[in-house]
């Protein structure tokens, strides 16, 4: 197993050229929130803007347009279930932070990943409902991200009594699945079953709703701008581990938000450009 370290991360680290424009940092595509739970589907975006996305389509219920429209208005909106007509204009997909998981949102992840030929993201309430309902694996891309806390991998590949079991099976799933694994916690994990790196940045600071839904949106950004699904994982653990800890330099790791780290994603660039 390797650290994640500053000098990893600035071999695989591309820089942004002078000459480009939006369309050269890639567009993703965002399915997140629900009725009343429209903070996740904010955070996921703003992180994934502020970490150098060149275009963002965030699919939200169509009722709740207006507030994303008022918090973000750099990003575009569609409101569809189906996801059958899906352009091929999207460089990378992400699903899950508060879609919810009853039937409904269980049929449009199932469409979902039965309509796109590209590496997904999977977090929070998506890898819930691919506990519950398994056989949406065959769905699922090679080269995919999923991204798991604790509680959610057990959910997936059975209960762990211990870290090291844990992280055993997150290398197997990963290389047997042909998929990325970033295992959340203390010393997040990231895996494909042949490399695999712990991380030692980042604070209990993130021990906070919406932080997982800002590393979502971080590692959706850089699949957009063309890293492999590896070096975006590696890029987006290191980014938002950095952001938490520049963040301690204005807040404490009680008063921390996600908030605050998302404004504190350029400063994390800093350390690598």
């Amino acid at each position: 197993m390797k650290q994640l370290t500053k000098e990893v991360v600035q071999s695989i680290y591309v820089p942004r050229q002078p000459q480009s424009n939006k369309g050269s940092h890639g567009h993703a595509y965002l399915v997140a929130g629900n009725s009343l739970r429209m903070g996740a589907a904010i955070i996921a975006a703003k992180a994934c803007m502020r970490a150098g996305v060149g275009l963002l389509t965030l699919n939200i219920p169509f009722e709740e347009r207006c507030i994303i429209q008022i918090a973000l208005p750099e990003a575009m909106l569609v409101s569809c279930i189906d996801h059958k007509a899906m352009p091929n204009s999207f460089q990378a997909f992400g699903i899950g932070p508060a879609i919810g998981i009853s039937d409904s949102e269980s049929k449009m992840l199932g469409n979902f990943l039965n309509n796109i030929n590209h590496p997904v993201v999977i977090d929070a309430d998506a890898l819930t409902l691919l506990s519950n309902y398994p056989a949406y694996w065959e769905s699922i891309n090679e080269g995919s991200i999923l991204t798991p806390h604790v509680k959610e991998f057990d959910r997936l590949f059975g209960t762990h009594d211990s870290v090291e079991a844990r992280i055993n099976t997150a290398i197997v799933q990963a290389k047997n699945r042909r998929i990325i694994i970033v295992l959340k916690d203390q010393h997040t994990i990231i895996t494909d079953g042949e490399s695999t790196y712990y991380n030692n940045f980042g604070n209990s600071g993130l021990a906070k709703g919406g932080s997982g839904d800002a590393l979502t949106g971080i590692i959706l950004s850089f699949m957009a701008q063309g890293y492999p699904s590896l070096h975006a994982s590696l890029m987006g653990v290191f980014i938002h581990g950095n952001a938490a800890d520049i963040t301690l330099k204005s807040q404490s790791v009680e008063s921390m938000l996600i908030t605050d780290v998302i404004e504190n994603i350029g400063s994390a660039f800093k350390l690598i450009s």
